[in-house]
């Protein structure tokens, strides 16, 4: 006999129409606040209780922001909205037929469902590094990266082995986008400003910070005057950087690169590439290239009328982007802002309006006082840029407070040439004392 289903309890069912939102990342969270009309019940699932700004995790992961800082709970976004319901778990399947889902707290019934979960590091099959490699797109991850060089320097300290002492100083980086450049620079100001203070026994003329990009160029969704002023930045800084080269392995110990030569390191970061989170009940054909699903000009995935995708988990094909839009921030929101006045007119069974892509520009940060910045029909190197991307990713953080701490952490760091956020911190490991051999007879 089939069991029964059951239900995620303590929602309460009411004669509005239901829409779920599965993800409270930059689209969910956006789409969640557009459309804040008490014409709907508003119903959003993540597996996190909060959202977080992951534009500056590589600071969290270089000690110069709290993971606190750029983080905000979701509850607390919603706590004045008697019409919204947060529950914090995972979806499994969704049903369209019955117009479910399945999730780790029980079943949960929708008119519009709207999928909004992101992606995650891609590793391109590449088990090993998988395994050993360390990514960049959680609050924890950073804490990881953080704590990771944080004892290897500590580590290095008692070794007598010149080489020994060289594989817990090398870090190594995969990935020449905004992630891989950002940290890179970053890691670099720490070898300038911060290891000489901390570690005055270390000689840190040993430190290598190595960049790997498989393509001829840095920062690829950029111009290329951007790409080789962020190279010559990168460079300036000290970083060794390696184009049109790839890692095809690495066992925790060692880094095999395509060209055949190896490196010893006790780090690697991975911010190569990403791909879309998957969810089951849609079928193959569903899904496009970098495992995104593939939806219409109305956001809408083909054949289900009221299943929507948005963000970095969909590709839309428009004439300026035949091959969907760049996976940034920017698509994610105005896609959000466009679907939120959408479900209105939709629930009315109005014409939905086509969604077109505004390109504000793109921009990166290297180092102190060194950023590049693509604007529609400006291009910005240096300070200015530096100080533009500050601007653009204070405003853009939820939460006063928030924006406060890391204007705060921010003024502190350009002044003291200091960091104040060096601590380790890790997890409480739970284990049975052991009993001498006198004790057990």
């Amino acid at each position: 006999m089939e069991s029964l289903k059951t239900y995620i309890p303590n929602i309460p069912e009411v004669e509005k129409k239901r829409i779920v939102v599965v993800g409270g990342g930059f689209a969910g969270l956006k789409f969640v606040r557009k459309s804040l009309c008490r014409d709907f019940q508003v119903v959003m699932l993540d597996r996190n209780n909060y959202h977080q700004f992951q534009p500056l995790l590589y600071q969290v992961a270089t000690a110069g922001l709290e993971p606190s800082s750029i983080s905000f709970p979701l509850r607390k976004v919603f706590q004045t909205e008697k019409h919204i319901h947060y529950r914090m778990g995972e979806v499994f399947e969704v049903f369209p037929e019955e117009k479910e889902l399945s999730t780790s707290l029980g079943y949960l019934k929708y008119d519009y469902l709207v999928l909004a979960m992101g992606a995650d590091t891609n590793f391109f099959g590449q088990t090993n590094i998988q395994q050993n490699a360390l990514t960049l797109k959680s609050a924890s991850d950073a804490i990881l990266i953080r704590n990771t060089i944080l004892e290897n320097f500590e580590a290095g300290l008692m070794q007598t082995s010149p080489d020994k002492l060289f594989e817990y100083l090398t870090v190594v980086l995969v990935g020449g986008g905004p992630t891989g450049v950002e940290l890179s620079g970053a890691l670099a100001e720490m070898k300038k400003y911060i290891f000489p203070k901390d570690y005055p026994e270390l000689d840190l003329s040993k430190m290598r910070i190595i960049l790997y990009e498989a393509s001829p160029n840095l920062l690829s969704g950029m111009s290329a005057n951007a790409s080789r002023l962020a190279k010559y930045y990168l460079e300036r800084l000290g970083i060794e950087v390696k184009l049109s080269t790839s890692v095809v392995d690495y066992d925790g110990q060692t880094v095999k690169l395509s060209d055949g030569t190896q490196i010893a390191t006790k780090t690697m970061i991975w911010a190569a590439g990403v791909k879309a989170n998957a969810i089951k009940g849609l079928s193959a054909t569903h899904y496009g290239r970098g495992n995104r699903i593939v939806v219409d000009r109305e956001n809408r995935i083909a054949g289900y009328k009221y299943i929507f995708a948005i963000g970095d988990l969909c590709i839309m094909s428009t004439p300026r982007y035949p091959n969907g839009h760049p996976q940034v921030a920017q698509v994610a929101i105005q896609q959000a802002n466009k679907l939120a006045k959408n479900i209105h007119k939709i629930a009315r069974n109005e014409e939905a309006e086509q969604f077109r892509y505004i390109d504000k520009g793109s921009m990166a940060t290297v180092g102190r006082n060194l950023a590049v910045a693509d604007l529609p029909g400006l291009r910005l190197r240096g300070f200015i840029a530096w100080f533009l991307w500050g601007f653009v990713h204070l405003i853009s953080i939820v939460g006063v407070k928030n924006k406060l701490f890391i204007f705060l952490n921010w003024s502190w760091n350009y002044f003291t040439y200091d960091q104040s956020l060096r601590v380790l911190i890790k997890p409480k490991i739970r284990y049975k004392p052991i009993i001498p051999p006198s004790e057990t007879t």
